[in-house]
């Protein structure tokens, strides 16, 4: 069913988060685990932006990609990214065509990047060039071919997989579209019980793929609803300095952060912040962000989003860690306001 506009928040808050738990029940009946990689995914879907998974081979990347297209009544394309990919293969290109009556005209044959669910498998294996196909979509949600804009049909993003342990023949993507995707999400090994369930399911017969769920009308209603969540301005001004704070040239920046990173996270940081949080709320069924939510999605949100200097990376720190600290080190409440409470 869904979320009429003119009913009341609370009604369609409880549908809201009815349709999340259908969803997370239908993809459960294929992927084993990964509760934390399913919600962190659904937050994209939800907030209206691109997820990027990264993990070791045969963790299910894909076929978490391949459930949530099956539960989506969208159009799903798949993009298996090479060292050969074109950029027109991704976007599609202009082609001659005959007409029965003898006169030729150019037609456009639209790449799979004209989907609604993308799935980007193994995004870093492509060249640069063909990386950079996918920048204007995936932040303009249009495509121009021969000149001619192409708006693409809503909802649509892109769900990217990468292999961190196999580096050769790959291209680390460019800072320019790590920051356009919303979260980064790290997609853990299976444990033991997990492991064994994983082996009763796939070394019997084939599992039957699960059924819609949702419509794309839902899709978009959940998306505008997620727009509705409310953010205090205490909680922005939150993951307003969350973010600031992993710019080692601000004042009262964490010692972490000056020691490890060379660049923070910017614009794009703080404004994901803040539509992660919301997702997060949305599933739980609030109309209010909390500082909570928001200290929640820091991790996907700017792991990606930090370029760590020569001493972090010679120290080992990681971007996690740095994270980590800055929460830890950053009060909800800004020192001016405590002060004033003791006046």
């Amino acid at each position: 069913m869904a979320i009429a506009s003119g009913v009341d928040l609370e009604s369609r808050l409880a549908v809201a988060r009815d349709a999340s738990r259908r969803l997370k029940d239908a993809i459960a009946q294929v992927i084993v685990g990964q509760s934390e990689v399913v919600e962190q995914t659904l937050w994209g879907i939800l907030a209206g932006g691109h997820v990027l998974l990264e993990g070791a081979p045969g963790l299910g990347k894909t076929l978490l990609v391949r459930t949530i297209a099956s539960c989506l009544d969208l159009r799903f394309s798949r993009i298996q990214f090479t060292p050969d990919l074109m950029p027109s293969d991704v976007t599609g290109t202009n082609i001659l065509v005959s007409a029965p009556d003898g006169s030729r005209h150019f037609s456009l044959h639209k790449g799979p990047i004209f989907g609604q669910v993308i799935l980007a498998d193994e995004i870093n294996r492509a060249t640069p060039k063909t990386q950079s196909a996918l920048l204007e979509a995936m932040q303009e949600h249009a495509c121009t071919i021969a000149g001619v804009r192409h708006v693409m049909e809503q909802p649509f993003f892109v769900l990217a997989t990468e292999n961190p342990i196999e580096m050769e023949g790959t291209y680390p993507l460019p800072e320019a579209q790590l920051d356009r995707f919303l979260l980064k999400v790290m997609v853990p090994s299976p444990t033991e019980d997990e492991m064994t369930e994983i082996l009763v399911r796939t070394t019997g017969h084939a599992l039957e793929s699960p059924s819609r769920v949702l419509t794309r009308e839902e899709i978009l209603d959940l998306r505008s609803l997620c727009r509705d969540v409310a953010v205090a301005e205490p909680v922005m001004r939150y993951a307003s300095r969350l973010v600031r704070a992993t710019d080692p040239q601000e004042r009262g920046a964490p010692d972490i952060t000056r020691r490890a990173l060379r660049y923070g996270a910017g614009v794009r940081g703080a404004q994901s912040l803040v539509l992660g949080a919301k997702a997060v709320a949305l599933l739980e069924g609030r109309a209010h962000v909390a500082f909570a939510d928001v200290q929640r999605v820091a991790l996907p949100v700017l792991r990606h989003r930090l370029i760590r200097s020569f001493e972090g990376e010679a120290d080992g720190i990681t971007t996690d860690q740095v994270v980590s600290a800055v929460i830890e080190a950053i009060p909800t409440r800004p020192a001016s306001v405590d002060e004033a409470i003791k006046r």
